[in-house]
């Protein structure tokens, strides 16, 4: 493995923990426990319940199997694994810990997998806002918990009751008040029938993640609306095991609609402390988004351009981040963080996903990042993540 630079620390700013089948009914209030979420057996599969309705398989979360062997997604995640199947480090948080120990990784930021990675399964699943509000809590609070148990070496990022702006931000002050650094939400919470994120009455949420320092997270495939995108970009006569590569790197580049739409609402000049994370979503459209964005406004609303206090692509480098793992820069990866910012790039690994780096992340990486200059190495490895998220 190549040398890296002096001091390093490691925080991977995106991995997932696929849900214990216990999860919600160990901390249910009586009278609920059968209707939040838990598992049966449903003809002969187990499958995720929430109030007498089924929504989803409860699978493995992951494609990392007990001997840490990376399968394909459709043999995998995607096929017949169950929670039984995966590498007991994607839902277990001791042995996420120990893994972290043997691969060299200081903290993880977590994000969940059976709920959807946004929550968004919970709210399409059932109506009852009373019960839905309840699974929300019961998730956060055992996120929580999973945070100080580890002496916030794992970050998990709690979810927001999109359906309602008051109750996100009820959420946001109590998650903050349990130690949450940051908080993870929905790309478009209209498909939970809120307003879409540039309508002025999210203005009361963005003020309390300002104000608490809980930058707002988008994870791509974190909403109806962009997991359907997954499901039409590739061509129906594509290959069974090439459909979701198609898919998911399409879903990398669908997270710059949310840059897009941020930086051209308004919402960095009311709120310019406010703080997003774009999550699994790589780096390497950002150079020419910026560009585009700043070119496509003057094009088509060059009235609408001298009302924003900057240009559009200045509002990423001072409220928004992103992430990267695989992304080599074609050989000049230096150059590629100049153009983004290394300021506003984290590392991250995706365990146990299908992209993820594994079984050595850090060696995998190392004779790439041995190339960059040692203080942007010590910024996108750990530093940056570690002054984001006070750890």
């Amino acid at each position: 493995m190549a040398k890296l630079a002096d001091g390093l620390r490691v925080i991977d700013a995106d991995s997932h923990m696929t849900e214990r089948h216990d999860l919600f009914t160990e901390r249910a209030p009586k009278g609920y426990e059968d209707r939040v979420p838990h598992v049966e057996q449903v003809d002969g599969k187990p499958m995720w319940v929430i109030d007498g309705k089924t929504f989803g398989k409860a699978g493995s979360g992951g494609t990392v199997d007990h001997d840490g062997k990376k399968h394909a997604f459709r043999a995998s995640q995607g096929g017949s694994w169950t929670i039984d199947d995966v590498h007991p480090a994607a839902w277990d948080a001791a042995e996420r810990l120990r893994l972290m120990d043997e691969l060299g990784i200081n903290a993880q930021v977590l994000y969940p997998n059976e709920i959807g990675i946004g929550g968004q399964n919970l709210r399409n699943s059932v109506r009852d806002e009373v019960l839905l509000r309840l699974c929300v809590e019961l998730y956060n609070d055992a996120m929580a918990d999973v945070q100080e148990q580890s002496g916030n070496r794992l970050l998990p990022m709690p979810i927001m009751p999109a359906w309602s702006i008051d109750d996100c931000v009820r959420e946001a002050q109590r998650c903050a008040a349990q130690g949450a650094r940051g908080v993870n939400m929905t790309a478009d919470p209209q498909d939970s029938g809120s307003p879409d994120l540039g309508d002025h009455a999210w203005d009361p949420f963005w003020e309390v993640c300002a104000g608490l320092n809980l930058p707002v997270h988008f994870h791509i495939g974190a909403s109806q609306t962009a997991l359907a995108y997954f499901g039409t970009t590739f061509w129906p006569s594509q290959d069974h095991y090439v459909k979701p590569a198609i898919g998911g790197a399409s879903l990398f580049q669908n997270n710059s609609r949310v840059l897009l739409n941020s930086a051209y609402s308004g919402m960095f000049d009311r709120h310019p402390t406010l703080q997003m994370v774009s999550v699994e979503s790589g780096i390497g459209w950002v150079p020419f988004m910026l560009e585009a964005m700043d070119y496509e406004l003057l094009e088509n609303a060059p009235a609408w351009a001298k009302k924003l206090q900057k240009t559009p692509s200045e509002y990423f480098q001072s409220n928004w981040y992103a992430t990267f793992w695989f992304e080599t820069g074609r050989g000049d990866l230096q150059h590629l963080i100049d153009q983004v910012g290394e300021d506003r790039i984290m590392f991250e690994t995706d365990f146990p996903h299908p992209t993820c780096l594994h079984p050595s992340p850090i060696e995998q990486v190392s004779d790439t990042i041995a190339t960059l200059r040692p203080q942007t190495q010590l910024k996108v490895m750990g530093g940056n993540a570690a002054q984001l998220y006070r750890v």
